[in-house]
């Protein structure tokens, strides 16, 4: 069973914005995905909407699973399942390779 991993911890924030500092608007995400010995990853980034009717949380609040619940409903459960399966995708890729690099001596 593959294990996900995500990491949201690098943001872009508007400095300032509707009277709150440091306003996250856009996720540089990267997926880990790790099943025995194999690693895959897939990295992108996800712009959020800042609405003024929810409760603001202070940037140094922030936590990962917080931002990376931001990340997942923003994209919606299709996309965060497609992510998922192109992780999966690789890692099979490696445990059952359809093409390797060899060299001739």
């Amino acid at each position: 069973m593959i294990t996900y991993n995500w990491n949201c911890k690098t943001v872009d924030v508007y400095p300032e914005s509707e009277g709150q500092t440091n306003v996250v608007y856009s996720v540089h995400w990267t997926l880990a995905g790790e099943e025995n010995d194999y690693f895959a990853t897939y990295i992108g980034f996800q712009e959020i909407e800042i609405n003024p009717n929810e409760t603001f949380i202070p940037f140094e609040n922030l936590t990962n699973e917080i931002v990376t619940g931001w990340v997942k409903n923003a994209m919606g459960p299709e996309k965060v399942a497609e992510i998922e399966n192109a992780v999966a995708l690789k890692i099979s890729e490696q445990k059952n390779p359809t093409s390797v690099t060899m060299q001739i001596a």
